[in-house]
């Protein structure tokens, strides 16, 4: 479950320390965008350090990497590969060939350092243009890819447009990443809201976030979890309703029925699916549920 995934600045130690207490689902160390060429080596041994010595029970771990292209990149997972977080982040992915060479040198990585091989998953994070439109085979590239990501800041810059709080300049490009993570079987991700003081306008942005099918939102302000954790948990009425359904559909067989109704509507593959997902999320959110 990663319904909220907060960037914390690889070159900020406090806040990598309490990165377990600030409610997201995952956090995001990032050694790329947030973090000056001369800094880059100063953020490799704190995050390394964090990973070492910090307990993240409460959160996955993320690690952003710089992009292949860069000077940078081996050096980042030379420095946190052995700490195994949970997954590495690549930069401005545009193609499946950038996924398998990541993949490669972690195994490499890996290997020396007398890991499993495929241990740390990747979480391709798509920001340009040609990313968008090769999504799919970003997605099959790898075995290690868990899911996709939207980066819409950078993808903006790439299409020669202005970034808006209404988003339709990104909407193809979500809509994308959704269609192509889902035909895989993982999933999609949210670019970030960016105005950290407009609380209504993040609700309107993850809802309509939600309501495409991502299966949570990036965050870049600790302010902006509560309400990302609870668009992206169900209601206490989706949960009766997923309830209601599963006890029908069990009732249902044991009567011998062929069409099962609840409500006065009935109750189909599609329905029960849903019902069995928001069920999940329950468990995942409530441990052995609220009801």
């Amino acid at each position: 479950m990663r319904r909220t995934m907060l960037f914390l600045p690889g070159n900020t130690p406090n806040m990598l320390i309490n990165g377990d207490t600030l409610g997201a689902d995952t956090i995001i160390f990032d050694l790329e965008d947030a973090v000056s060429p001369d800094e880059k080596d100063a953020a490799r041994i704190l995050v390394r350090n964090a990973l070492k010595y910090q307990s993240y029970t409460q959160c996955q771990v993320v690690v952003r990497i710089n992009p292949t292209d860069t000077e940078f990149w081996k050096e980042d997972l030379e420095a946190v590969i052995p700490l195994k977080p949970d997954m590495i982040m690549p930069a401005k992915v545009s193609g499946g060939q950038m996924i398998r060479e990541v993949s490669a040198y972690m195994a490499q990585v890996e290997e020396q350092n007398g890991l499993c091989q495929g241990s740390v998953k990747i979480l391709p994070l798509i920001e340009t243009a040609l990313g968008v439109e090769k999504a799919f085979e970003i997605a099959s590239a790898d075995p290690r890819v868990a899911g996709l990501f939207l980066g819409g800041e950078d993808l903006t810059a790439d299409l020669h447009c202005k970034r808006t709080k209404e988003g339709q300049e990104i909407f193809y490009a979500r809509t994308r990443l959704v269609c192509a993570a889902r035909a895989w079987g993982i999933e999609a991700y949210d670019t970030p809201f960016t105005d950290v003081e407009d609380m209504e306008g993040l609700r309107k942005d993850t809802e309509f976030a939600k309501s495409l099918g991502f299966a949570g939102k990036a965050v870049i302000s600790p302010r902006h979890v509560d309400i990302v954790n609870e668009v992206f948990s169900p209601t206490e009425a989706e949960i009766e309703y997923a309830h209601d359904v599963m006890e029908a559909i069990e009732e249902g067989k044991r009567q011998g029925k062929g069409v099962i109704s609840l409500r006065g509507k009935m109750i189909d593959a599609p329905i029960v699916k849903r019902a069995m997902q928001v069920l999940e999320m329950e468990k995942a959110i409530y441990g052995g549920g609220c009801r």
